[in-house]
């Protein structure tokens, strides 16, 4: 089974998850989905916003987990003149098995699968922040349109859940006991450190450029993974 807690100490310690809303400040909580993204559900594919507690949620590694807490926030209350910084992340379809366009929030864990994650930790699936995946298969950030209502789903443990038909997306554990957060054991996905992740991510580019070209890649991407 996946379980990133077996990694090596490149993975980055998970930040404490708080509940909040971004005013043009500072957005204090760094993962969920936005109202709208469905997500796999006992019920069948849901809007995110329509799940409660009790509702079970399919996942990547553990198969159908109850929620047991639902949190809400508004973010993006200056739109569209929210700074760059903040600027959501906008997926594609297909650009991660996706069937309708997602937008993510810039440091939420996302699943990919890559042969350069397979080279250097043993297994070719990696947790690694939305943002990290700019440039990738069209993936992008762009300024908010308007505010919009972002929901985090919590489970007994963390777990990775589906969306739009096939990205898998981290959710956290609802903890935020400072000894959960240095007990680095506690972590079954690891989300990458942003070096790493560019990393992977460029590799990703290489790896789909020579799927496209049957096997030919450009001498700079060839050096790098």
């Amino acid at each position: 089974m996946f379980k990133m807690k077996t990694k090596m100490n490149e993975l980055a310690r998970r930040s404490i998850e708080m509940s909040g809303a971004y005013d043009g400040g500072l957005a204090v909580q760094t993962h969920g989905l936005m109202a709208g993204t469905k997500v796999a559900s006992n019920l069948g594919w849901r809007a995110i916003e329509a799940l409660t507690v009790g509702d079970s949620v399919l996942t990547f590694d553990n198969g159908m987990q109850k929620i047991v807490e639902v949190r809400r926030a508004t973010f993006w209350t200056d739109a569209p003149d929210t700074t760059p910084a903040m600027w959501p992340v906008i997926v594609p379809v297909g650009a991660l098995g996706n069937r309708e366009e997602i937008t993510l929030l810039a440091d939420q864990g996302v699943l990919i699968e890559c042969d350069a994650a397979a080279d250097m930790y043993g297994d070719p699936f990696a947790m690694i922040a939305a943002k990290a995946l700019t440039g990738v298969r069209g993936i992008h950030r762009a300024a908010p349109a308007q505010q919009i209502e972002l929901i985090a789903v919590y489970f007994e443990e963390e777990q990775a859940i589906y969306a739009e038909g096939g990205a898998v997306i981290h959710c956290p554990a609802n903890t935020m006991a400072l000894d959960a957060y240095l007990n680095t054991d506690a972590a079954h996905y690891g989300v990458l450190a942003p070096r790493d992740a560019e990393f992977l991510a460029e590799c990703l580019v290489a790896e789909d450029q020579m799927l496209a070209t049957g096997g030919w890649i450009d001498g700079q991407a060839a050096v790098r993974c």
